[in-house]
C-alpha cells in the first residue's frame, strides 16, 4: 500500500504536491517522489515498499519511452502471470508490479483493469496526449478521492491531502444528517465533505483540458450472471475451495513479513486452516485483540483454534484506559465518521504488527457479504438494517438533530438489481454500506502504522460465485453461511465451524456508560459549544444520555456518534 496525489493544473505548485504527500506520509514511509509536467500537472507518491523493494521500483514509475507517469497505491496480485503475458510487448526493468501494471494500460488501454486482480487505486499522466488516467479496484479496497476547482484537479488517497492545500473545510450537511437519521456513511461517490468526492469502486476516470469523464468498468450484476449456477451443492463446494487457496496463494506475493489477523468466528477459522495449507506458511504470526472481558472476547475460541496449528498468536489486549488517546489518533486519521470501540481495538493490532516488523497482514473481512452471515439476513421481509447486533429497536436517534439538520435528510434508496431480497441485501451490503464502510475504516488503520491489509476473501472471482450460489447454499435450515461452515467441517472442530456469529467484540455499551462517562461528557460539551451546534438538539442529546445511564443500552451506536461528531467538528 502507499499513498498517490496529484494535481493537474497549468498553475499546480510543487509545494502544494509536497504539502498534500506530507499529510499523507504514514501511507508510505519509504520514499516520497514526484514528477512534474511544466504548465500540465504534477503526481507524487508515498511508498510502502512490499513488492521488488529497490529503489527501482520508486514512483512516480515511468515507461522505457517517457511517455507515460504512474502513481499507484496497492497491488497486483497476478503481475507475474501478467509479466508472463507480456514480456513479448514490453522490456521488463524491474520485477515490481508497478511497472507491470504500467506495461498492461500501454498494450491494451483501460481493457487492463479486467485482467488485474488485486486491489489498486492509481493514475496514469500521458505526457504527449496531456490526460490523465484513473482507475479504483472493483470493491473499492483502495481509496481515490478527487475534487475540482477553476477546472483544475486534484486528487489523493486521503481527504486531509486535500484538505491541506484547498479550502473545503465545508461539511456536507446532507450526509451528516443521513449519518444521524440512517447510519448511512454516503453513497460510494459521496463524503462528509462538501465537493470532495471518492472515485466509486470500479469506476475509472479520466481528465483533460478541464474536462472530467466517468465510467462504470466493472459491472457487478453481469460479472455474478455469468456464473454457472447449475453445479451440486459438492461440485460448487470443490470450485469454491480451489479459489479459497488460489486467492491466499496470491496474496501471499510479497517481499516483506507476513502476518494474519483472527477472532473466533468462522471465516477466521478458514483463514487461519488455509494459510496452513501453504507449507512455508505454517509458521507466520497471528494477531487477534481481546478486552479482558469474557462476556464479548473470543480469545477462548481463537486459542482453540491455534491449538489446532500452533501458529504463533499475538494476543493484543485493548482497555477502557487506551479508548481516549486511541480515539484522538484514530479519529483524526479517518477524517470521517468511523466504527466505534472495535476500530480503536483493531487498530492496536497493526501498530503492535509494526513493532513486530510486519509489514503485511491478512484479513477476513467479506464472507458475511457474499454467504449471508449477518443476523437480518434470516427475516422473512426486507431489512432496513445495516447494523449488527443492535436488538429489533432502531440504533439511531434522528431527534438529537436540529429541525433544519434533520430535514435534509433523506433515506438512502439502493438499486435492487436481482430478482429476491436476499441477493439485493447482499448488493446493499457488498457495494454500498457494510463493506464500503469497513474498507475505509481498515484502509485508514492499517496505513495509520504504514502496515498493508489484504482482504483475499473479497477476490472478485470468490465473491461473485458465492453471491450466484442459490439461497439454500447459503442459508441452510437456518445455519447461515452454509456452505463455508461445510468446507471448515474438515479443517476445524466441529464447534468452531458451527460457532455462532457473535456481533459484538467489545464492552463498548458498557464502558461508555461507566468507565468512560466523564470521557462522553466533555465531548458531549465540546459538540455543544462547535461552531457546528445549531445542528443538535441539546435537550434531546441530554434525555438519550440520561436514558442511557439508566440502561437503555440495546445499542450504544448513537452515542458513539455523537462523541465521534465531537471529535471531527471541532477540527473543522
Amino acid at each position: 500500500m502507499c499513498g498517490i496525489a496529484g494535481i493537474v493544473s497549468s498553475k499546480a505548485l510543487e509545494s502544494d504536491l509536497k504539502k498534500m504527500l506530507l499529510t499523507q506520509t504514514h501511507r508510505g514511509p519509504d520514499h516520497m517522489g514526484s514528477f512534474k509536467d511544466n504548465g500540465f500537472a504534477i503526481l507524487g507518491h508515498n511508498r510502502l515498499a512490499i513488492i521488488d523493494l529497490s529503489p527501482d521500483a520508486n514512483q512516480p514509475f515511468t515507461d522505457n519511452s517517457g511517455r507515460y507517469q504512474l502513481s499507484f497505491n496497492g497491488e497486483i496480485y497476478n503481475y507475474k502471470e501478467l509479466k508472463e503475458e507480456l514480456k513479448n510487448s514490453y522490456q521488463f526493468k524491474t520485477t515490481s508490479d508497478t511497472e507491470v501494471l504500467l506495461a498492461a494500460y500501454i498494450k491494451w488501454g483501460k481493457k487492463c483493469l479486467h485482467k488485474f486482480n488485486g486491489m489498486f487505486a492509481f493514475a496514469i499522466w500521458d505526457r504527449k496526449e496531456k490526460i490523465i488516467f484513473a482507475a479504483r479496484d472493483r470493491f473499492g479496497v483502495k481509496p481515490f478521492y478527487y475534487t475540482q476547482e477553476n477546472k483544475f484537479l486534484y486528487f489523493s488517497s486521503e481527504i486531509k491531502a486535500i484538505r491541506s492545500v484547498i479550502n473545503r473545510d465545508l461539511p456536507n450537511k446532507k450526509v451528516w444528517a443521513n449519518y444521524f437519521t440512517y447510519g448511512s456513511y454516503g453513497m460510494p461517490d459521496e463524503t462528509f465533505f462538501e465537493n470532495i468526492h471518492q472515485l466509486p469502486g470500479g469506476h475509472l476516470l479520466s481528465f483533460f483540458d478541464g474536462q472530467l469523464k466517468m465510467e462504470k468498468w466493472y459491472d457487478f450484476q453481469v460479472a455474478v450472471e455469468k456464473i454457472n449456477t447449475k453445479n451440486s451443492f459438492e461440485e460448487a463446494r470443490a470450485i469454491y475451495f480451489n479459489l479459497l487457496k488460489d486467492s491466499i496463494s496470491l496474496r501471499f506475493r510479497a517481499d516483506v513479513p507476513l502476518g494474519f489477523n483472527i477472532s473466533g468466528g468462522a471465516d477466521s477459522s478458514l483463514l487461519l486452516a488455509l494459510v496452513n495449507e501453504f507449507e512455508d506458511k505454517k509458521r507466520i504470526k497471528a494477531y487477534t485483540f481481546y478486552t479482558g472481558d469474557a462476556r464479548y472476547d473470543e480469545l477462548p475460541w481463537v486459542e482453540k483454534m491455534i491449538a489446532t496449528t500452533n501458529n504463533p498468536l499475538n494476543r493484543v489486549k485493548f482497555t477502557a484506559r487506551e479508548v481516549e488517546k486511541s480515539a484522538e489518533f484514530i479519529v483524526k486519521l479517518q477524517d470521517e465518521p468511523c466504527g466505534g470501540i472495535p476500530t480503536l481495538a483493531y487498530s492496536k493490532i497493526f501498530e503492535q504488527a509494526q513493532k513486530d516488523g510486519i509489514t503485511v497482514l491478512l484479513d477476513g473481512q467479506g464472507m458475511d457479504e457474499q454467504w449471508a452471515g449477518y443476523d437480518y439476513y434470516l427475516t422473512e421481509e426486507k431489512s432496513q438494517n445495516t447494523i449488527q447486533g443492535v436488538g429489533k429497536n432502531s440504533p439511531f436517534r434522528p431527534k438529537v438533530l436540529s429541525e433544519k439538520l434533520r430535514s435534509l435528510a433523506e433515506k438512502p434508496s439502493y438499486p435492487e438489481p436481482f430478482d429476491n431480497e436476499l441477493q439485493n441485501m447482499q448488493f446493499r451490503d457488498l457495494l454500498y454500506t457494510k463493506i464500503p464502510r469497513a474498507l475505509r475504516f481498515n484502509d485508514r488503520i492499517s496505513m495509520a502504522y504504514s502496515t498493508e491489509l489484504r482482504e483475499p476473501f473479497l477476490d472478485h472471482r470468490l465473491v461473485e460465485f458465492a453471491f450466484a450460489q442459490p439461497a439454500e447454499f447459503k442459508i441452510h435450515k437456518g445455519v447461515q453461511k452454509y456452505m463455508l461452515r461445510e468446507i471448515l467441517k474438515s479443517l476445524a472442530p466441529e464447534d468452531i465451524s458451527f460457532a455462532p456469529k457473535r456481533p459484538l467484540q467489545t464492552p463498548q455499551r458498557e464502558w461508555l456508560g461507566q468507565n468512560l462517562k466523564e470521557w462522553v461528557e466533555t465531548n458531549l460539551v465540546i459538540l455543544k459549544h462547535s461552531k457546528n451546534q445549531d445542528w443538535f438538539d441539546y435537550k434531546e442529546i441530554e434525555k438519550e444520555w440520561k436514558l442511557y445511564l439508566k440502561g437503555d443500552q440495546e445499542s450504544s451506536f448513537h452515542i458513539w456518534q455523537l462523541v465521534n461528531a465531537a471529535m471531527l467538528l471541532k477540527k473543522q
